[in-house]
């Protein structure tokens, strides 16, 4: 990390303004990772609260713990709805459990691809996107050259930083990071643009 601080502070000032103003990240990573997508369709499109409430039910429905992926199947849509996940995302949890059962989804071997071969991994998986499965690279498996152009925080952020008149494009914000050099540590800076705004993903 600190690599990636001398780095990002030399080649981009304005980043490097940012990182004297907000304490050194904490992307600390760990390989529960099918706790984590699981608990990632839970809070889509939630407040923080909502989803660590709605979280807990879930869990209690279980005994208490998160389950596994065959425990999900022995529970139909209707019981996972009464918890209070809506209908889609009932499905979609019930299909990552599947696709970990049938090994579609492979855990034992994701620690070897590539960011982009993960994307197109995981998205196999409905109710998984590009941004979720970016979230899971910085902050599940600490991967730090991951850039969420679809964030719209980073997008905010990236345009507030740099002077935009508008919210700039997804490709623009690959240019900003390009031009500024913030490669292999994109993550480290998109945390700190984060920062900026104080919305940081939890």
């Amino acid at each position: 990390m600190d690599k990636a601080l001398v780095h990002l502070s030399e080649v981009d000032h304005r980043l490097g303004e940012l990182i004297e103003t907000y304490p050194q990240p904490d992307l600390t990573p760990h390989t529960n990772y099918y706790h984590a997508l699981a608990s990632s369709i839970i809070s889509q499109q939630l407040s923080v609260k909502a989803a660590k409430t709605i979280e807990g039910r879930f869990k209690d429905l279980f005994g208490g713990v998160f389950p596994s992926p065959e425990q999900i199947l022995m529970k139909d849509v209707e019981e996972l709805r009464a918890v209070g996940l809506s209908r889609p995302k009932a499905g979609y949890i019930q299909d990552l459990a599947t696709k970990v059962l049938d090994e579609t989804i492979d855990f034992s071997t994701i620690d070897s691809l590539s960011n982009n071969e993960i994307v197109n991994e995981l998205t196999k998986v409905k109710g998984i996107g590009e941004w979720t499965v970016h979230m899971f690279l910085m902050f599940c498996m600490r991967r730090l050259d991951v850039l969420p152009t679809g964030d719209l925080g980073i997008r905010n952020g990236v345009g507030k930083l740099y002077d935009f008149q508008s919210v700039p494009t997804p490709e623009e914000v690959k240019l900003i990071a390009k031009k500024n050099s913030w490669h292999p540590y994109e993550s480290v800076a998109s945390w700190y643009i984060w920062q900026s705004l104080d919305n940081t993903p939890n």
